[in-house]
Protein backbone atom coordinates (compact mmCIF):
# COMPACT_ATOMS: atom_id res chain seq x y z
CA UNK A 1 0.00 0.00 0.00
CA UNK A 2 3.01 2.68 1.11
CA UNK A 3 4.43 1.69 -2.61
CA UNK A 4 1.41 2.24 -4.15
CA UNK A 5 1.08 5.60 -2.81
CA UNK A 6 4.80 6.88 -3.25
CA UNK A 7 4.35 5.78 -6.88
CA UNK A 8 1.49 7.86 -7.33
CA UNK A 9 3.23 10.80 -5.90
CA UNK A 10 5.53 10.29 -8.34
CA UNK A 11 3.54 10.19 -11.48
CA UNK A 12 1.59 13.62 -9.57
CA UNK A 13 5.20 15.43 -9.20
CA UNK A 14 6.35 14.27 -12.87
CA UNK A 15 2.91 15.82 -14.72
CA UNK A 16 3.40 18.91 -12.56
CA UNK A 17 6.77 19.56 -13.93
CA UNK A 18 5.95 18.53 -17.83
CA UNK A 19 3.64 20.81 -16.78
CA UNK A 20 5.51 23.91 -15.44
CA UNK A 21 8.23 22.82 -18.40
CA UNK A 22 5.41 23.79 -20.98
CA UNK A 23 4.66 26.41 -19.93
CA UNK A 24 7.97 28.21 -19.22
CA UNK A 25 8.58 26.81 -22.76
CA UNK A 26 5.89 29.05 -23.88
CA UNK A 27 6.30 32.20 -22.46
CA UNK A 28 10.17 31.78 -24.12
CA UNK A 29 8.21 31.24 -27.06
CA UNK A 30 5.93 34.65 -26.54
CA UNK A 31 9.02 36.74 -25.56
CA UNK A 32 11.10 35.41 -28.31
CA UNK A 33 8.39 36.86 -30.96
CA UNK A 34 7.91 39.87 -29.03
CA UNK A 35 11.37 40.05 -29.55
CA UNK A 36 11.57 39.27 -33.19
CA UNK A 37 8.74 41.36 -33.79
CA UNK A 38 10.68 44.64 -32.09
CA UNK A 39 14.19 43.88 -34.06
CA UNK A 40 11.71 43.49 -37.11
CA UNK A 41 10.25 47.11 -36.48
CA UNK A 42 13.52 48.79 -35.68
CA UNK A 43 14.92 46.97 -38.96
CA UNK A 44 12.30 48.22 -41.38
CA UNK A 45 12.57 51.60 -39.73
CA UNK A 46 16.14 52.00 -40.29
CA UNK A 47 15.53 50.59 -43.94
CA UNK A 48 12.84 53.33 -44.19
CA UNK A 49 14.86 56.00 -43.36
CA UNK A 50 17.76 55.24 -45.79
CA UNK A 51 15.20 54.23 -48.50
CA UNK A 52 13.33 56.75 -47.95
CA UNK A 53 14.52 59.53 -46.15
CA UNK A 54 17.74 59.36 -48.03
CA UNK A 55 19.70 59.42 -44.96
CA UNK A 56 23.31 58.02 -45.15
CA UNK A 57 24.73 56.73 -41.64
CA UNK A 58 27.77 58.87 -40.01
CA UNK A 59 31.17 57.82 -41.01
CA UNK A 60 34.24 59.72 -40.23
CA UNK A 61 35.32 60.05 -43.61
CA UNK A 62 31.40 60.79 -44.95
CA UNK A 63 30.08 63.78 -47.09
CA UNK A 64 26.92 63.06 -45.14
CA UNK A 65 26.45 66.77 -43.73
CA UNK A 66 27.71 68.53 -46.64
CA UNK A 67 25.01 70.76 -47.66
CA UNK A 68 23.85 69.53 -51.68
CA UNK A 69 24.74 73.54 -52.24
CA UNK A 70 26.80 75.71 -50.52
CA UNK A 71 25.12 78.39 -48.01
CA UNK A 72 25.97 82.19 -48.85
CA UNK A 73 26.49 84.36 -45.92
CA UNK A 74 27.30 88.36 -45.60
CA UNK A 75 30.26 89.28 -44.60
CA UNK A 76 29.32 89.06 -40.80
CA UNK A 77 28.33 85.62 -41.43
CA UNK A 78 24.85 86.34 -41.84
CA UNK A 79 22.82 83.40 -43.59
CA UNK A 80 21.50 84.73 -46.90
CA UNK A 81 21.01 81.79 -49.01
CA UNK A 82 20.98 77.92 -47.69
CA UNK A 83 19.34 74.66 -48.51
CA UNK A 84 17.78 72.69 -46.62
CA UNK A 85 15.83 69.57 -47.25
CA UNK A 86 12.01 70.70 -47.76
CA UNK A 87 8.38 68.97 -48.35
CA UNK A 88 6.50 69.19 -51.80
CA UNK A 89 3.10 68.45 -53.03
CA UNK A 90 2.83 65.98 -55.73
CA UNK A 91 -0.44 64.75 -57.94
CA UNK A 92 -0.50 61.48 -59.62
CA UNK A 93 -4.42 62.35 -61.57
CA UNK A 94 -4.61 58.49 -62.03
CA UNK A 95 -4.68 57.72 -58.64
CA UNK A 96 -7.19 59.82 -58.00
CA UNK A 97 -10.18 58.50 -55.92
CA UNK A 98 -12.08 61.74 -54.66
CA UNK A 99 -14.17 64.48 -56.74
CA UNK A 100 -11.53 66.90 -58.46
CA UNK A 101 -13.34 69.91 -58.09
CA UNK A 102 -13.94 69.40 -53.97
CA UNK A 103 -10.67 68.37 -53.78
CA UNK A 104 -9.16 71.45 -55.51
CA UNK A 105 -11.42 74.12 -53.59
CA UNK A 106 -10.15 71.73 -50.74
CA UNK A 107 -5.96 72.80 -51.46
CA UNK A 108 -7.21 76.37 -52.06
CA UNK A 109 -8.10 77.20 -48.95
CA UNK A 110 -5.09 75.09 -47.74
CA UNK A 111 -2.74 77.27 -49.87
CA UNK A 112 -4.73 80.43 -50.15
CA UNK A 113 -2.60 82.19 -52.11
CA UNK A 114 -3.48 79.91 -55.23
CA UNK A 115 -6.90 79.77 -56.72
CA UNK A 116 -8.93 76.39 -56.73
CA UNK A 117 -8.76 76.67 -60.23
CA UNK A 118 -5.00 76.59 -60.74
CA UNK A 119 -5.21 73.27 -58.75
CA UNK A 120 -8.30 71.86 -60.41
CA UNK A 121 -5.91 72.33 -63.75
CA UNK A 122 -3.29 70.61 -62.61
CA UNK A 123 -5.75 67.42 -61.03
CA UNK A 124 -7.01 67.16 -64.23
CA UNK A 125 -3.89 66.60 -66.88
CA UNK A 126 -2.73 63.47 -67.53
CA UNK A 127 0.71 63.39 -65.66
CA UNK A 128 2.04 63.61 -62.26
CA UNK A 129 2.59 66.91 -61.56
CA UNK A 130 3.79 69.28 -58.64
CA UNK A 131 0.49 71.03 -56.82
CA UNK A 132 3.55 72.66 -54.74
CA UNK A 133 6.92 72.73 -54.43
CA UNK A 134 7.23 74.48 -51.32
CA UNK A 135 4.58 73.74 -48.48
CA UNK A 136 5.65 74.00 -45.00
CA UNK A 137 4.83 71.05 -42.55
CA UNK A 138 1.78 72.28 -40.85
CA UNK A 139 0.30 72.27 -44.52
CA UNK A 140 1.91 69.10 -45.51
CA UNK A 141 0.09 67.74 -42.48
CA UNK A 142 -3.64 69.11 -43.39
CA UNK A 143 -3.42 67.85 -47.29
CA UNK A 144 -2.31 64.09 -45.93
CA UNK A 145 -5.55 64.49 -43.38
CA UNK A 146 -7.48 64.67 -46.81
CA UNK A 147 -7.17 60.91 -47.32
CA UNK A 148 -6.65 61.33 -51.31
CA UNK A 149 -3.81 58.24 -51.99
CA UNK A 150 -3.44 60.06 -55.52
CA UNK A 151 -1.25 63.18 -53.35
CA UNK A 152 2.22 62.23 -52.58
CA UNK A 153 4.64 64.39 -50.19
CA UNK A 154 8.55 63.87 -51.43
CA UNK A 155 10.94 65.69 -49.45
CA UNK A 156 13.59 67.42 -51.58
CA UNK A 157 16.36 70.03 -51.61
CA UNK A 158 14.95 73.52 -51.40
CA UNK A 159 17.04 76.80 -51.71
CA UNK A 160 15.74 79.33 -48.76
CA UNK A 161 16.64 83.18 -48.71
CA UNK A 162 15.58 83.71 -45.37
CA UNK A 163 16.17 87.67 -45.71
CA UNK A 164 13.52 87.67 -47.78
CA UNK A 165 14.08 90.33 -50.68
CA UNK A 166 17.36 91.68 -49.35
CA UNK A 167 19.95 92.08 -51.62
CA UNK A 168 17.71 90.05 -54.12
CA UNK A 169 19.19 91.38 -57.43
CA UNK A 170 23.04 90.57 -55.62
CA UNK A 171 22.25 87.11 -54.53
CA UNK A 172 19.57 86.09 -57.56
CA UNK A 173 17.44 82.20 -57.16
CA UNK A 174 17.79 78.86 -58.71
CA UNK A 175 15.82 77.10 -60.75
CA UNK A 176 14.01 73.84 -60.24
CA UNK A 177 16.58 71.67 -60.76
CA UNK A 178 18.94 73.94 -58.08
CA UNK A 179 20.89 75.61 -60.49
CA UNK A 180 21.50 79.43 -60.31
CA UNK A 181 19.46 81.43 -62.65
CA UNK A 182 20.68 84.97 -61.92
CA UNK A 183 22.93 87.00 -59.53
CA UNK A 184 25.68 85.41 -57.38
CA UNK A 185 23.81 82.16 -57.72
CA UNK A 186 24.55 82.02 -61.55
CA UNK A 187 27.91 83.48 -61.39
CA UNK A 188 29.13 81.08 -58.15
CA UNK A 189 27.13 78.09 -59.53
CA UNK A 190 30.41 75.79 -59.96
CA UNK A 191 31.70 76.98 -56.54
CA UNK A 192 28.17 76.58 -54.91
CA UNK A 193 27.77 72.60 -56.22
CA UNK A 194 31.28 71.75 -55.64
CA UNK A 195 31.51 69.08 -53.63
CA UNK A 196 34.73 69.70 -51.68
CA UNK A 197 33.78 73.87 -51.41
CA UNK A 198 30.18 73.56 -50.97
CA UNK A 199 30.70 72.93 -46.97
CA UNK A 200 32.20 75.91 -46.77
CA UNK A 201 29.95 78.90 -46.85
CA UNK A 202 30.89 81.78 -49.47
CA UNK A 203 31.27 84.70 -47.82
CA UNK A 204 29.86 88.12 -49.67
CA UNK A 205 31.35 91.17 -49.16
CA UNK A 206 28.47 93.19 -48.51
CA UNK A 207 26.83 94.00 -44.87
CA UNK A 208 22.97 92.91 -44.28
CA UNK A 209 22.90 96.20 -41.93
CA UNK A 210 24.38 98.92 -44.61
CA UNK A 211 22.16 96.65 -47.61
CA UNK A 212 18.89 97.51 -45.37
CA UNK A 213 19.44 100.95 -44.39
CA UNK A 214 20.34 101.45 -48.67
CA UNK A 215 17.31 99.67 -49.78
CA UNK A 216 14.90 101.72 -46.88
CA UNK A 217 16.30 104.72 -47.81
CA UNK A 218 15.76 104.37 -51.66
CA UNK A 219 12.31 103.13 -50.69
CA UNK A 220 11.61 105.92 -49.27
CA UNK A 221 12.43 108.22 -51.62
CA UNK A 222 11.28 106.45 -54.59
CA UNK A 223 7.31 106.61 -52.72
CA UNK A 224 7.80 109.95 -52.02
CA UNK A 225 8.93 111.23 -55.28
CA UNK A 226 6.92 108.88 -57.30
CA UNK A 227 9.73 107.50 -58.85
CA UNK A 228 9.64 104.68 -61.42
CA UNK A 229 12.36 103.34 -59.70
CA UNK A 230 15.65 103.70 -57.62
CA UNK A 231 19.17 102.53 -57.27
CA UNK A 232 22.24 102.64 -55.24
CA UNK A 233 25.43 101.15 -54.08
CA UNK A 234 28.43 102.20 -51.72
CA UNK A 235 31.75 101.10 -52.47
CA UNK A 236 34.55 100.43 -50.25
CA UNK A 237 36.98 103.29 -52.30
CA UNK A 238 40.34 101.16 -51.25
CA UNK A 239 39.33 97.51 -51.71
CA UNK A 240 36.23 97.71 -54.07
CA UNK A 241 34.12 95.59 -51.96
CA UNK A 242 30.51 96.24 -52.26
CA UNK A 243 29.57 97.01 -48.81
CA UNK A 244 25.92 97.41 -50.73
CA UNK A 245 23.82 97.50 -53.71
CA UNK A 246 20.10 97.89 -54.28
CA UNK A 247 18.04 98.04 -57.22
CA UNK A 248 14.19 99.24 -56.82
CA UNK A 249 11.44 97.89 -57.08
CA UNK A 250 12.23 94.21 -55.26
CA UNK A 251 11.30 91.24 -55.54
CA UNK A 252 11.39 87.81 -53.51
CA UNK A 253 13.47 84.99 -54.34
CA UNK A 254 11.16 82.71 -52.14
CA UNK A 255 8.72 83.36 -54.69
CA UNK A 256 9.54 83.81 -58.05
CA UNK A 257 6.45 84.85 -60.26
CA UNK A 258 5.38 85.82 -63.61
CA UNK A 259 4.50 89.09 -62.15
CA UNK A 260 7.89 90.21 -60.23
CA UNK A 261 10.10 88.98 -63.29
CA UNK A 262 10.04 92.39 -64.94
CA UNK A 263 11.69 93.39 -61.18
CA UNK A 264 14.90 91.04 -61.88
CA UNK A 265 16.88 93.35 -63.73
CA UNK A 266 19.68 95.07 -62.01
CA UNK A 267 19.66 98.63 -62.35
CA UNK A 268 23.33 99.36 -61.02
CA UNK A 269 25.37 96.60 -63.04
CA UNK A 270 22.63 96.31 -65.67
CA UNK A 271 21.37 99.06 -67.03
CA UNK A 272 23.36 102.04 -68.83
CA UNK A 273 22.42 105.97 -68.07
CA UNK A 274 23.66 109.52 -69.05
CA UNK A 275 24.75 110.29 -65.71
CA UNK A 276 24.62 114.34 -66.44
CA UNK A 277 26.80 116.62 -64.06
CA UNK A 278 28.07 114.04 -62.20
CA UNK A 279 31.04 113.46 -64.84
CA UNK A 280 31.85 117.30 -64.20
CA UNK A 281 34.44 116.78 -61.97
CA UNK A 282 36.28 113.63 -63.68
CA UNK A 283 36.71 116.28 -66.72
CA UNK A 284 38.75 118.35 -64.38
CA UNK A 285 40.96 116.12 -62.90
CA UNK A 286 41.62 115.46 -66.30
CA UNK A 287 42.54 118.55 -67.08
CA UNK A 288 44.34 119.12 -64.09
CA UNK A 289 45.95 115.74 -64.51
CA UNK A 290 47.08 116.59 -68.36
CA UNK A 291 47.97 120.46 -66.92
CA UNK A 292 45.68 122.47 -69.41
CA UNK A 293 44.12 123.93 -65.71
CA UNK A 294 46.94 125.16 -63.45
CA UNK A 295 45.55 127.47 -61.92
CA UNK A 296 41.82 127.47 -60.39
CA UNK A 297 41.35 130.85 -60.15
CA UNK A 298 41.21 131.55 -63.96
CA UNK A 299 37.94 132.40 -64.99
CA UNK A 300 36.47 131.13 -68.14
CA UNK A 301 33.35 132.90 -70.11
CA UNK A 302 30.04 131.27 -68.52
CA UNK A 303 28.15 134.53 -70.15
CA UNK A 304 27.75 133.36 -73.83
CA UNK A 305 26.20 130.08 -74.64
CA UNK A 306 28.66 127.49 -76.65
CA UNK A 307 27.56 127.63 -80.42
CA UNK A 308 29.45 124.54 -81.92
CA UNK A 309 28.47 122.19 -84.68
CA UNK A 310 24.89 122.99 -85.06
CA UNK A 311 24.19 122.17 -81.20
CA UNK A 312 23.81 124.88 -78.39
CA UNK A 313 25.74 124.53 -74.85
CA UNK A 314 24.17 126.35 -72.53
CA UNK A 315 23.53 126.24 -68.70
CA UNK A 316 20.07 125.38 -67.01
CA UNK A 317 20.64 128.16 -64.28
CA UNK A 318 23.34 130.82 -65.76
CA UNK A 319 25.54 132.96 -63.18
CA UNK A 320 25.86 135.81 -65.99
CA UNK A 321 29.46 135.85 -65.80
CA UNK A 322 32.81 134.42 -65.44
CA UNK A 323 33.66 131.41 -63.70
CA UNK A 324 36.80 129.81 -62.33
CA UNK A 325 37.02 126.19 -61.60
CA UNK A 326 35.62 125.97 -57.74
CA UNK A 327 32.61 128.10 -59.26
CA UNK A 328 32.24 126.31 -61.99
CA UNK A 329 31.73 122.70 -60.30
CA UNK A 330 29.73 124.24 -57.64
CA UNK A 331 27.55 125.99 -60.07
CA UNK A 332 27.66 123.33 -62.18
CA UNK A 333 28.14 124.82 -65.20
CA UNK A 334 27.78 123.19 -68.69
CA UNK A 335 29.02 125.88 -70.57
CA UNK A 336 32.86 126.21 -68.70
CA UNK A 337 33.10 122.28 -68.42
CA UNK A 338 33.03 122.33 -72.28
CA UNK A 339 35.24 125.02 -72.68
CA UNK A 340 38.11 123.08 -70.41
CA UNK A 341 37.04 119.72 -72.47
CA UNK A 342 37.82 121.31 -75.54
CA UNK A 343 41.42 122.60 -74.31
CA UNK A 344 42.21 119.37 -72.97
CA UNK A 345 41.47 117.89 -76.31
CA UNK A 346 39.85 114.50 -77.62
CA UNK A 347 43.08 112.34 -77.49
CA UNK A 348 42.83 112.94 -73.39
CA UNK A 349 39.66 112.77 -72.83
CA UNK A 350 38.74 109.73 -74.36
CA UNK A 351 42.34 108.05 -72.72
CA UNK A 352 40.92 108.97 -69.26
CA UNK A 353 37.56 107.55 -69.79
CA UNK A 354 39.06 104.28 -71.31
CA UNK A 355 41.36 104.06 -68.29
CA UNK A 356 38.08 104.10 -66.10
CA UNK A 357 36.70 100.79 -68.00
CA UNK A 358 33.95 103.07 -69.20
CA UNK A 359 34.17 101.59 -72.80
CA UNK A 360 33.64 97.96 -71.30
CA UNK A 361 31.16 95.96 -69.06
CA UNK A 362 31.62 96.69 -65.11
CA UNK A 363 34.19 94.64 -63.70
CA UNK A 364 31.95 92.96 -61.29
CA UNK A 365 31.57 88.88 -60.75
CA UNK A 366 27.36 89.46 -61.55
CA UNK A 367 26.40 87.59 -65.31
CA UNK A 368 24.36 90.75 -65.51
CA UNK A 369 26.63 93.47 -66.74
CA UNK A 370 25.33 96.14 -69.30
CA UNK A 371 27.73 97.39 -72.29
CA UNK A 372 28.12 101.25 -72.17
CA UNK A 373 26.96 103.32 -75.19
CA UNK A 374 29.76 104.31 -76.48
CA UNK A 375 30.37 107.54 -78.58
CA UNK A 376 30.80 105.86 -82.16
CA UNK A 377 32.20 109.35 -83.80
CA UNK A 378 34.38 110.58 -81.03
CA UNK A 379 34.59 114.72 -82.39
CA UNK A 380 34.96 117.79 -80.86
CA UNK A 381 31.06 118.32 -80.46
CA UNK A 382 30.80 114.81 -78.71
CA UNK A 383 34.47 115.64 -76.65
CA UNK A 384 32.34 118.84 -75.17
CA UNK A 385 29.25 117.29 -74.37
CA UNK A 386 30.83 114.03 -72.61
CA UNK A 387 32.27 116.59 -70.54
CA UNK A 388 29.26 117.14 -68.36
CA UNK A 389 27.84 113.55 -68.96
CA UNK A 390 25.58 113.59 -72.62
CA UNK A 391 26.73 111.50 -75.49
CA UNK A 392 28.26 108.40 -73.70
CA UNK A 393 26.00 106.30 -71.19
CA UNK A 394 27.24 103.76 -68.45
CA UNK A 395 26.29 102.02 -65.28
CA UNK A 396 26.31 103.43 -61.62
CA UNK A 397 28.60 100.91 -61.35
CA UNK A 398 31.17 102.16 -63.54
CA UNK A 399 30.48 105.64 -62.15
CA UNK A 400 31.05 104.09 -58.31
CA UNK A 401 34.26 102.61 -59.32
CA UNK A 402 35.48 106.02 -61.24
CA UNK A 403 34.60 108.28 -58.25
CA UNK A 404 36.43 105.53 -56.10
CA UNK A 405 39.48 106.57 -58.06
CA UNK A 406 39.31 110.04 -58.41
CA UNK A 407 39.03 110.30 -54.15
CA UNK A 408 41.50 107.43 -53.38
CA UNK A 409 45.04 108.53 -54.46
CA UNK A 410 44.06 107.99 -58.19
CA UNK A 411 43.50 104.26 -58.45
CA UNK A 412 40.94 102.18 -60.40
CA UNK A 413 40.30 98.75 -58.85
CA UNK A 414 37.69 96.77 -60.08
CA UNK A 415 34.81 96.40 -57.87
CA UNK A 416 33.82 92.68 -56.00
CA UNK A 417 30.61 91.05 -54.04
CA UNK A 418 33.25 88.42 -52.48
CA UNK A 419 34.81 89.29 -49.01
CA UNK A 420 38.30 90.56 -49.62
CA UNK A 421 41.02 90.05 -46.89
CA UNK A 422 42.93 92.67 -45.38
CA UNK A 423 46.15 93.09 -48.09
CA UNK A 424 44.53 91.30 -50.65
CA UNK A 425 42.41 93.72 -52.68
CA UNK A 426 43.83 94.05 -56.58
CA UNK A 427 46.24 95.87 -56.94
CA UNK A 428 44.46 98.40 -60.03
CA UNK A 429 45.80 100.94 -61.87
CA UNK A 430 46.46 104.72 -61.99
CA UNK A 431 44.28 106.68 -63.51
CA UNK A 432 44.71 110.13 -61.84
CA UNK A 433 47.40 111.73 -59.89
CA UNK A 434 47.65 111.79 -56.25
CA UNK A 435 48.23 115.55 -56.34
CA UNK A 436 44.91 115.36 -58.24
CA UNK A 437 42.91 113.40 -56.29
CA UNK A 438 44.08 115.65 -53.10
CA UNK A 439 42.39 118.73 -55.40
CA UNK A 440 39.42 116.84 -55.90
CA UNK A 441 38.41 115.68 -52.54
CA UNK A 442 38.25 119.80 -51.74
CA UNK A 443 36.15 120.25 -54.75
CA UNK A 444 33.78 117.74 -53.95
CA UNK A 445 33.69 118.71 -50.18
CA UNK A 446 32.82 122.58 -51.78
CA UNK A 447 30.10 121.41 -54.00
CA UNK A 448 28.01 119.76 -50.77
CA UNK A 449 29.39 122.76 -48.93
CA UNK A 450 28.48 125.64 -50.68
CA UNK A 451 27.04 124.61 -54.17
CA UNK A 452 24.31 122.26 -55.65
CA UNK A 453 24.88 119.32 -53.09
CA UNK A 454 23.92 121.13 -49.97
CA UNK A 455 21.15 118.40 -48.98
CA UNK A 456 23.19 115.88 -49.24
CA UNK A 457 25.03 117.55 -46.24
CA UNK A 458 25.18 115.50 -42.92
CA UNK A 459 27.07 117.43 -40.03
CA UNK A 460 30.48 115.65 -39.10
CA UNK A 461 30.44 113.18 -41.54
CA UNK A 462 32.30 115.53 -44.17
CA UNK A 463 30.65 114.32 -47.16
CA UNK A 464 31.57 115.73 -51.01
CA UNK A 465 29.91 114.55 -54.09
CA UNK A 466 28.46 115.70 -57.39
CA UNK A 467 24.56 115.81 -58.57
CA UNK A 468 23.83 114.64 -62.17
CA UNK A 469 19.96 115.63 -63.58
CA UNK A 470 20.25 114.23 -66.92
CA UNK A 471 17.33 114.13 -69.68
CA UNK A 472 16.36 110.61 -71.04
CA UNK A 473 16.86 110.59 -74.68
CA UNK A 474 14.20 109.91 -76.73
CA UNK A 475 13.38 109.95 -80.61
CA UNK A 476 14.75 113.11 -82.28
CA UNK A 477 16.92 114.40 -78.97
CA UNK A 478 15.83 114.49 -74.97
CA UNK A 479 12.41 114.14 -73.26
CA UNK A 480 12.73 117.06 -70.98
CA UNK A 481 9.81 116.08 -68.90
CA UNK A 482 12.05 112.51 -67.95
CA UNK A 483 14.74 112.79 -65.83
CA UNK A 484 17.19 110.52 -64.43
CA UNK A 485 18.83 112.38 -60.61
CA UNK A 486 21.75 111.18 -59.86
CA UNK A 487 23.78 111.87 -56.53
CA UNK A 488 27.93 110.34 -56.09
CA UNK A 489 29.05 111.41 -53.12
CA UNK A 490 32.27 110.22 -50.78
CA UNK A 491 32.64 110.33 -47.22
CA UNK A 492 34.66 111.29 -45.20
CA UNK A 493 36.29 113.43 -47.99
CA UNK A 494 39.64 113.98 -45.06
CA UNK A 495 39.94 110.39 -45.37
CA UNK A 496 37.86 108.82 -47.85
CA UNK A 497 36.64 105.63 -47.08
CA UNK A 498 33.17 105.09 -49.00
CA UNK A 499 31.81 106.01 -52.20
CA UNK A 500 27.54 106.41 -52.17
CA UNK A 501 25.22 106.30 -55.45
CA UNK A 502 21.87 107.22 -55.29
CA UNK A 503 19.80 107.33 -58.09
CA UNK A 504 16.15 107.93 -59.10
CA UNK A 505 14.57 107.27 -62.12
CA UNK A 506 12.03 109.63 -63.77
CA UNK A 507 10.94 111.66 -59.97
CA UNK A 508 8.27 113.69 -60.01
CA UNK A 509 8.32 117.29 -57.65
CA UNK A 510 6.65 117.44 -54.82
CA UNK A 511 6.13 119.99 -52.00
CA UNK A 512 9.07 118.36 -50.31
CA UNK A 513 11.09 118.84 -53.05
CA UNK A 514 10.40 122.47 -53.62
CA UNK A 515 8.35 120.60 -56.97
CA UNK A 516 11.94 120.09 -58.06
CA UNK A 517 13.09 117.27 -60.06
CA UNK A 518 16.74 117.16 -60.05
CA UNK A 519 18.82 116.03 -58.02
CA UNK A 520 19.71 118.21 -55.52
CA UNK A 521 16.44 118.08 -54.54
CA UNK A 522 15.60 114.42 -55.27
CA UNK A 523 18.83 112.09 -55.11
CA UNK A 524 20.78 114.50 -52.54
CA UNK A 525 18.13 113.86 -49.57
CA UNK A 526 18.91 110.46 -49.57
CA UNK A 527 22.59 110.68 -48.81
CA UNK A 528 21.74 113.18 -45.46
CA UNK A 529 19.47 110.38 -44.31
CA UNK A 530 21.41 107.27 -45.30
CA UNK A 531 25.27 108.30 -44.40
CA UNK A 532 24.38 108.87 -40.22
CA UNK A 533 22.45 105.39 -40.39
CA UNK A 534 25.38 103.31 -42.08
CA UNK A 535 28.42 105.66 -41.19
CA UNK A 536 28.74 103.94 -37.67
CA UNK A 537 28.42 100.51 -38.83
CA UNK A 538 31.11 101.15 -41.18
CA UNK A 539 33.19 102.62 -38.61
CA UNK A 540 33.07 106.12 -39.92
CA UNK A 541 32.38 108.05 -36.96
CA UNK A 542 31.05 111.33 -36.91
CA UNK A 543 33.10 114.17 -35.68
CA UNK A 544 32.14 117.93 -36.09
CA UNK A 545 35.30 119.57 -35.51
CA UNK A 546 36.81 117.84 -38.60
CA UNK A 547 36.79 118.57 -42.03
CA UNK A 548 38.52 119.01 -45.48
CA UNK A 549 41.10 121.93 -45.26
CA UNK A 550 39.20 124.30 -48.29
CA UNK A 551 40.76 127.43 -46.88
CA UNK A 552 42.77 128.89 -49.90
CA UNK A 553 40.10 127.75 -52.01
CA UNK A 554 37.15 129.54 -50.42
CA UNK A 555 38.38 132.77 -51.56
CA UNK A 556 38.18 132.13 -55.12
CA UNK A 557 33.91 131.64 -54.79
CA UNK A 558 32.37 134.99 -55.01
CA UNK A 559 29.13 135.24 -52.82
CA UNK A 560 27.08 137.76 -53.82
CA UNK A 561 24.14 138.95 -51.68
CA UNK A 562 21.22 137.22 -51.81
CA UNK A 563 17.52 136.90 -50.73
CA UNK A 564 16.75 134.04 -48.34
CA UNK A 565 14.73 131.91 -51.04
CA UNK A 566 18.04 132.46 -53.46
CA UNK A 567 19.87 131.00 -50.21
CA UNK A 568 17.35 127.93 -49.74
CA UNK A 569 17.69 127.25 -53.27
CA UNK A 570 20.17 124.00 -54.83
CA UNK A 571 20.38 124.75 -58.27
CA UNK A 572 21.43 121.88 -61.07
Amino acid sequence: MTTLLANSKKVQFSGKAKEITASAHFRLMILLLVFLAVFTIIIGRLASFTILEDVTPYRASSNAFIPPRGDIVDRNGVALARTMRGYAVRVVPARLLGDKQTLARQLSEIFPDTSASYFMEKLSGARPTYLRRRALPEQVKQVHALGEIGIEFPRENERLYPQRELAAHVLGYVDADGKGVMGMERALNKRLADRNLRGTPTTLSIDSRVQSALESELQDAMINTQSRGAAGIILDVQTGEVMALASLPMFDPNKIRRASMKHQNNEVTQSVFELGSTFKPLTIAAALDAGTVTDLAVRYNAMEPIKVGGFTIKDDHSQGRYLNVPETLVHSSNIVTARIADNLGKEAMEDMFRRLGFDERPHIELVEKGHPIWPSNWGRVTNMTVAYGHGIAVTPLHLASAYAALVNGGIWRPATLLKVEPGKEAKGRRVFKAATSARMRQLLRMIVADGTGRKADAPGYRIGGKTGSAEKPSEGGYNKTSLVSTFAAAFPMDNPRYILITMLDEPQGSAETSFQRTAGWTAAPIVRKLVPRVGPMLGVIPDEHRDVDVSELTPLLWKPKATAKEQNHATE
